[in-house]
């Protein structure tokens, strides 16, 4: 067996002499190194025409996981355009790629929900644009989450895929896709071929004519999106197996070409539209009787908690200037838009920081593009929003994360993270430079925290979307220990303070699993006084982990994790059990999730949660189960909490929320 080969091993070009079963071995390898956290990886472009190639020479039924993770590649959020002089090759890797996709699609074999990312797969390669539901249709989940295409609100339907058994509502109208369709060959036709049975009843013809209609024409790339899913339906029906399993899944998928009733602006929209970011010729439908009313609809945010509701009821706060209010406009709490560090800048806020100075001054420390001076950061005082200190500057490229260090000899220091790995330190009181930020290798910083060891140091932890995590000396810069043994790329990481005065550290991957990491430790793979959270309780809750949080508590800390449908639950970081019921899902804040907890200055334990390009957020007090429910008017990038006060850093600037008492 040869080993592992890199993206930019120039062994792709001539693969002779590699059997079959190498081939297939080393696709699956590589394709991690394409997409790592949602973002295709730098040569990608450069490579992926010979791993083409080399996976159009397997026999079909061997390349199955490899368009399905190619597929996810294609319709990746964040994705470079294609260099102008890979264009060429790189459009005829896709048009080979769809012709042995198709190919793999109509071998036997395929298990049903594979089978549905497949045809997902390769209608993305035929250039349409709701291959895009590749990221949005999970396969074993039964909620579906989508966002609107008039007011970008989300709308999650918890009980979405049910087997209707009968079609909940007529197929979708097509206009004759000939008059769009596709010149000279295609490998569609055999697809049209496969579809000639009556594989779901004679009830579910008319979504099969629309297939078939479909890929007689070659997937047009002006074809509606719900009559391609009408065709992904039919693949998954005439090619999953087990066949019931394709049957089931097919009716389900077939749910997907119906329409859907925006809570936010009241307008229907098809589904279709509602899966796929920005999606061309999106309009509000005008016929509600093609709805999905007939099944399980979204849920709706929470009304306003009348007088003497009990508690765990949501109130439904909105914005109003520079106040919050309730719906009937009593006054909730007030808002402060902090200072621009220059006057007039716009840049989006990326992360956010709360900086804890003796004599009890809060400051927050912020992070955003300042443009062709590449990251700035600045530090505003809470209490009344004027900037302090900044741009702060010397990242060359995006600050994606801050964390403060408090000092056994009372400094206080701010550290950045930039998406070159560089890493800055900042005398927090005087805004001066204490370590110059300087790119490294190691990955964007994808999180950072302070972690105080019982010896009284206290060190800076980084980790990157390469997995490295690292325990640095803050005087210094330099890297005294390593955590993260299994090397999984992180998304996010925060420091568990500990009764016993020492501290653990929660990190999430990629995947959603979520690591608990001892930083007192020499060797990385000694757990030390860590305790992993229990996979049975994660896994029944379907809970995929994308961010974590300490969580004050009168009791001690807590740790809480948020997935992306919006799932809150809580943790005891001394058993890895879960505490309480959590909080549900939510339509208005589901997404990538951002979090900031606090303690209030009455005592209260407090999580605010919401979604990055959100609205909406939630702010819950785990102690009594009470929610409300905010709707801002900016758009949510992170959040912050000091005390009664939560900072929210959005597309424009930074705001602060005072929480009134309970």
């Amino acid at each position: 067996m040869i080993p592992k080969l890199p993206l930019n091993s120039p062994r792709w070009r001539d693969l002779k002499g590699v059997t079959a079963e190498e081939v297939q071995v080393l696709l699956t390898h590589v394709t991690d190194d394409l997409l790592a956290g949602g973002t295709v990886s730098d040569g990608a472009y450069a490579v992926l025409p010979h791993l083409v190639d080399a996976a159009a020479a397997l026999p079909p039924e061997r390349s199955v996981d490899f368009w399905v993770d190619l597929g996810f590649v294609v319709t990746a959020e964040d994705r470079p355009p294609v260099p102008a002089d890979l264009e060429a090759g790189f459009s005829a890797a896709l048009r080979l790629a769809e012709q042995a996709a198709v190919r793999s699609l109509l071998a036997a074999g395929a298990p049903a929900k594979v089978c549905g990312q497949l045809a997902l797969s390769c209608v993305a390669f035929a250039g349409h644009h709701i291959g895009e539901a590749l990221r949005g249709v999970e396969p074993g989940e039964s909620y579906l989450q989508l966002v609107c295409p008039g007011c970008g609100y989300d709308t999650e339907i918890l009980t979405f895929f049910v087997d209707p058994v009968h079609p909940p509502f007529a197929a979708p109208e097509l206009a004759d896709p000939a008059d769009h369709a596709r010149q000279g060959q295609h490998p569609w036709s055999e697809v049209a071929d496969a579809l000639r049975g009556e594989t779901l009843g004679q009830e579910w013809e008319p979504f099969l004519r629309v297939a078939r209609e479909v890929a007689a024409a070659g997937v047009p790339v002006e074809t509606p999106g719900s009559a391609v899913l009408c065709l992904v339906a039919g693949m998954v029906a005439a090619k999953g197996t087990p066949h019931w399993a394709g049957a089931e899944w097919a009716r389900q998928l077939a749910l997907l070409t119906g329409h859907f009733s925006c809570w936010n602006c009241e307008q229907s929209w098809t589904i279709a539209d509602g899966l796929v970011e920005s999606p061309q010729g999106a309009r509000p439908q005008s016929d509600p009787a093609r709805t999905s009313a007939p099944q399980p609809t979204a849920v709706e945010p929470a009304g306003e908690a009348a007088a003497g509701e009990a508690p765990g009821a949501a109130a439904r706060l909105r914005q109003d200037g520079n106040a919050s209010v309730a719906a009937d406009g009593t006054p909730w709490g007030r808002m402060t838009a902090f200072s621009d560090a220059v006057p007039g800048s716009s840049g989006a806020v990326d992360a956010l920081t709360v900086v804890s100075l003796s004599g009890g001054t809060n400051l927050v420390a912020g992070a955003r593009d300042e443009g062709g001076a590449g990251g700035g950061v600045c530090l505003w005082d809470v209490a009344d929003g004027r900037l302090l200190h900044g741009p702060l500057l010397g990242h060359a490229d995006r600050v994606r994360s801050l964390t403060a260090l408090p000092l056994a000899d009372g400094r206080v220091l701010l550290a950045s993270g930039g998406d070159s790995g560089s890493i800055g330190l900042w005398d927090a009181v005087t805004g001066r430079p204490v370590l110059e930020p300087v790119a490294n290798w190691l990955g964007e910083v994808t999180g950072m925290c302070g972690a105080s060891l019982a010896d009284g140091r206290t060190l800076l932890v980084t980790a990157t979307s390469r997995g490295a995590v690292r325990l640095r000396d803050p005087a210094t810069g330099d890297s005294v220990g390593r955590l993260n043994p299994s090397g999984r790329p992180i998304r996010a990481i925060t420091a568990v303070p500990m009764s016993g005065g020492g501290t653990l550290v929660a990190a999430v991957d990629t995947q959603g699993g979520v690591h608990m990491w001892d930083p007192a430790v020499d060797d990385p793979w000694d757990p030390g006084a860590a305790v992993q959270l229990k996979d049975r309780a994660l896994s029944d809750a379907r809970h995929r982990v994308a961010a974590v949080v300490a969580v004050p508590t009168v009791d001690g800390t807590l740790l809480a994790t948020a997935d992306d449908r919006g799932t809150v639950m809580l943790w005891d970081p001394a058993t890895g059990t879960p505490v309480g019921e959590g909080l549900p899902p939510s339509t208005g804040t589901a997404g990538p999730p951002v979090m900031a907890a606090t303690m209030s200055d009455d005592g209260r334990a407090l999580l605010v949660t919401g979604s990055r390009r959100g609205h909406g957020l939630r702010v819950w007090e785990p102690a009594t189960g009470t929610v409300r429910q905010m709707d801002l008017d900016v758009t949510v990038t992170c959040l912050a909490a000091a005390g009664s006060d939560v900072v929210v850093g959005h597309e424009s600037g930074v705001l602060k929320i005072l929480l009134p008492r309970g």
